[in-house]
C-alpha cells in the first residue's frame, strides 16, 4: 500500500499561459508545477488505467486552475494532500486558503493568524515551500508596504496571478 504522500500519477494541464503538471497521490492533489518552457509534456488521455478518482480530481484541479487563469474564484477544488508538509506549514498552507479570491494578506497577517506573530519569516518560508501554488494562493502574501515578496514560481508568476484576479494596483505594489 503507498503512502499518501508518494505520488502515483503526474498529469500535465494544458492553459494559455503554459503547461502547468499536476501530481496526486492517493490522498488527492499532492503538488501543481508552474511551466516549463523548455519541458515537453505529451497529453495523455484520461483512460481506464488512470483511477477514477485521480481523473475526478485532475477534472476539478484543471477546472479550477482554468477559472482563476481566466479572473474568477473556482467553483471547487480538488482534495490536497499536504501530508509532506511540517505541522507549521500546514497550519500556514490552512490560513492561505482562507484568503478570499482577489484579496492580499502579508506574512504578519498570516502569522498573526496561525497565532505565532514572530514567525513572519517561517511563514514566508512556509509560502515558499507550498507545494500547490495557485491553487493554495500564497500569491496573495504580500511583504510589509504592499511590496511583492518572494514567489516560488518567480516574481512575475506572482504579478500575473495577483492580475488575473483583478489586482491592478502596480503603483501601491511594488517588489521587494
Amino acid at each position: 500500500m503507498k503512502h499518501a504522500s508518494e505520488v502515483i500519477l503526474k498529469l500535465p494541464i494544458q492553459t494559455e499561459l503554459g503547461v502547468f503538471r499536476a501530481s496526486y497521490s492517493e490522498a488527492g492533489l499532492a503538488a501543481l508545477d508552474f511551466p516549463d518552457k523548455d519541458a515537453r509534456y505529451e497529453t495523455p488521455e484520461l483512460s481506464a488505467r488512470v483511477p477514477k478518482s485521480i481523473s475526478a480530481w485532475h477534472e476539478i484541479t484543471r477546472a479550477a486552475l482554468s477559472s482563476i487563469l481566466t479572473g474568477h474564484a473556482p467553483k471547487r477544488l480538488p482534495p490536497f494532500d499536504l501530508s509532506a508538509g511540517t505541522e507549521f506549514q500546514q497550519h500556514v498552507w490552512k490560513a492561505l486558503q482562507e484568503i478570499a479570491f482577489g484579496e492580499t494578506r502579508t506574512y504578519a497577517e498570516i502569522a498573526n493568524l496561525i497565532n505565532n506573530p514572530r514567525a513572519v519569516r517561517a511563514v514566508g518560508g512556509a509560502c515558499g515551500a507550498n507545494p500547490i501554488p495557485v491553487l493554495i494562493p500564497c500569491h496573495r502574501v504580500l511583504a510589509s508596504k504592499n511590496k511583492l515578496g518572494g514567489f516560488s514560481g518567480g516574481l512575475n508568476w506572482k504579478r500575473i496571478l495577483l492580475e488575473c484576479e483583478g489586482r491592478q494596483t502596480w503603483g501601491a505594489l511594488r517588489d521587494g
